[in-house]
């Protein structure tokens, strides 16, 4: 964690009073595009966190297009845009800001759902983590944090290119490459096949089929250890659940997904945002058993069927199994019930109709 003024080459954050957020690294004369001109980072270097900045003016022909001017004749703000003024705090950017705002060649895991993965999957200090599907680095950053100088990291990438990008993110935000973290690049059972059995606390593994490298994660995770999956559709889930608990080898997976809304509160005006952050993916969350004993289940009660597909079934198969396969969630009695309630409010009807 860096501390005291700013320095080249690190990350900066400009924040106006609308809110708006740049992230850039500082260099000796050089400066920040904004859309109120350019911020010096001649003035930022040397001076401390929470300081105000204010941009200059920028000149007028870096706004118009030089090969074909015609085009800004009728757009008069591209002329605006060069005009300075604007304020900007300037403090380091949090992990979070960071994350959001860092080059990516795959798409990032949003913070709410990172949160998750070290709250459920309960990494802490000290912990050997096995991470799967570095993507751009986001999640490896947090992991690095959570698990801390005393813990390690290990993370398999399939892609070369994306590899790159991650080990260029995590360096730049620490301004080094972490003593603790392994960046290893192949598939995740070629590259885990050379791992010590039994050897990490926990995995992550996003990816986009998880339930096929279960056996592998099973072999290097210590009992009682966590695997946190993140995956994005329903049909991801409900494959990696099944292959979970057929297994035999993991506990009852929990399925969970975040959603995000932030809130507006000026005086009385006190009120949701109108955009909010839905969807974005499941985390399902498990523990491995010890050799030789097999995860505890729960059972499934006898008249439920929750694995038959009804559009397999011939007519006759699926009018025997109607009631098996529970697609009437009313008993017989509540039906009849609802029945002559509709007779009476359809005969009030008719009588109201007669008057």
């Amino acid at each position: 964690m860096r501390r005291g003024p700013f320095v080249a080459g690190e990350k900066v954050q400009f924040t106006d009073r609308k809110s708006n957020k740049i992230t850039d690294q500082l260099t000796p004369g050089g400066a920040t595009q904004t859309a109120h001109g350019l911020i010096l980072h001649d003035d930022v270097i040397g001076r401390s966190e929470g300081v105000i900045v204010t941009s200059v003016t920028a000149k007028r022909e870096a706004q118009v297009n030089a090969e074909h001017p015609e085009r800004d004749r009728n757009k008069p703000w591209k002329g605006t845009r060069a005009i300075g003024g604007w304020r900007f705090a300037v403090m380091r950017p949090r992990l979070a800001d960071y994350v959001l705002s860092m080059p990516r060649g795959a798409q990032i895991m949003y913070p709410k759902d990172t949160a998750q993965v070290i709250e459920l999957g309960d990494i802490r200090r000290g912990h050997r983590v096995l991470e799967s599907g570095a993507g751009s680095g986001a999640m490896s950053l947090h992991l690095l944090e959570a698990c801390g100088g005393g813990g390690e990291l290990v993370t398999i990438e399939l892609r070369g290119e994306f590899a790159r990008v991650a080990r260029a993110n995590v360096d730049l935000y620490y301004g080094a490459h972490p003593d603790n973290w392994t960046l290893m690049t192949g598939d995740f059972d070629s590259v885990a096949a050379d791992l010590e059995a039994g050897y990490f606390d926990r995995i992550v593994l996003d990816m986009l089929d998880p339930w096929n490298r279960l056996e592998q994660a099973a072999r290097v995770i210590a009992p009682g250890g966590v695997l946190t999956c993140y995956i994005t559709t329903t049909t991801q889930m409900s494959r990696l659940v099944e292959a979970l608990r057929a297994s035999g080898r993991w506990t009852e997976p929990q399925v969970q997904e975040t959603l995000e809304r932030n809130w507006k509160a000026q005086g009385l005006a006190v009120r949701p945002d109108h955009q909010m952050i839905g969807h974005t993916g499941f985390l399902v969350v498990s523990r491995a058993m010890a050799e030789g004993f097999e995860a505890l289940r729960k059972r499934d009660r006898a008249a439920k069927d929750t694995t038959s597909d009804i559009d397999a079934l011939s007519p006759e198969e699926r009018e025997a199994a109607f009631d098996e396969l529970e697609l009437r969630d009313i008993s017989d009695r509540k039906l009849r019930k609802v029945l002559r309630d509709l007779d009476a409010q359809l005969r009030a009807i008719g009588d109201a109709e007669g008057e």
